[in-house]
């Protein structure tokens, strides 16, 4: 069996250092006062004078080796045994090429994929508990923090294609419903014009049976009903009188006198009906 050990360190690789002793301030309140956690790199020793941890680069596996508590980029803080291995030298180093290949540099990540999220899947791998909470918990939070961000943005998305489709449908479902209700105002309140109003109408027209329901249904004076029927009882009796004038006989030159008394007479007489028509329809 073999202790494994976790080297962590201070990140204080900036080029600044203000940068670099800000973060010192982080982590000695954030870690030493509260125990909450800070910005810290780790690394994991098993078997021989190296330490193993994981970084960025272009080209390559991302997986480095050190001495332990040596690396050159980082302030060294503490380190933690976290446990002992059951696997032989050999299977170390076969778990570490497989980690080689796993782990490109160029798939290094500050907040899902860094340093620490290495060192806890070599743990894993090890057979030994993971890093403490408090090593990687700034990363994790960021990490829970982006995904929320990623998660809410997707779902405000969605919620807005919902939000359009939805007013699309509604739009042209009240385009349908205002184009079915919509009546000429010019249909609905023409009346009859003077010419229609003095064309003939046919017997039969005039004459033609009314359903019970349309004769016995109440009007309103000024409803189109109640006007139609005015103007309908107006044509009838002009048709009749031009009926009657025109049935009598006209040969003969001695009755043309009378014939013309007679005509100014029918004619006062249709005045008369057409006036009280319009009275009826008014009322």
């Amino acid at each position: 069996m073999k202790e494994v050990i976790i080297h962590v360190y201070d990140v204080t690789n900036s080029a600044s250092e203000k940068t670099n002793s800000t973060i010192v301030q982080i982590n000695r309140i954030f870690k030493d006062a509260i125990g909450l956690g800070g910005i810290f790199h780790s690394a994991i020793q098993v078997y021989g004078d190296e330490e193993w941890s994981f970084g960025f680069c272009e080209v390559g596996s991302g997986v480095f080796c050190c001495p332990p508590g040596k690396n050159p980029l980082y302030t060294y803080r503490e380190s933690i045994v976290l446990g002992e291995t059951n696997f032989t030298n050999y299977k170390v180093n076969q778990i570490l090429r497989e980690l080689s290949r796993e782990w490109p540099g160029d798939s290094y990540d500050l907040l899902s994929k860094n340093c620490n999220h290495f060192c806890n899947d070599f743990c894993e791998r090890l057979g030994v508990p993971k890093l403490p909470a408090w090593v990687n918990r700034f990363a994790n939070a960021g990490d829970a923090a982006l995904e929320v961000a990623e998660t809410t943005a997707l779902r405000w998305r969605q919620a807005k294609t919902e939000i359009v489709s939805a007013s699309k449908v509604a739009y042209r479902f009240l385009s349908g419903v205002t184009s079915n209700s919509m009546v000429s105002p010019v249909a609905s309140n023409s009346l009859v014009s003077p010419s229609a109003s003095n064309s003939p109408v046919s017997p039969a027209a005039s004459n033609s049976p009314v359903s019970p329901a349309a004769s016995n249904s109440p009007a309103s004076p000024d409803s189109p009903n109640h006007s139609d029927r005015g103007f309908s009882r107006f044509q009838t009796a002009w048709f009749k009188n031009l009926i009657s004038i025109g049935s009598r006989p006209s040969s003969s030159s001695d009755h043309s006198g009378e014939t013309e008394e007679t005509l100014q007479k029918q004619h006062r007489h249709m005045e008369q009906q057409q006036h009280s028509s319009q009275h009826e329809i008014h009322e």
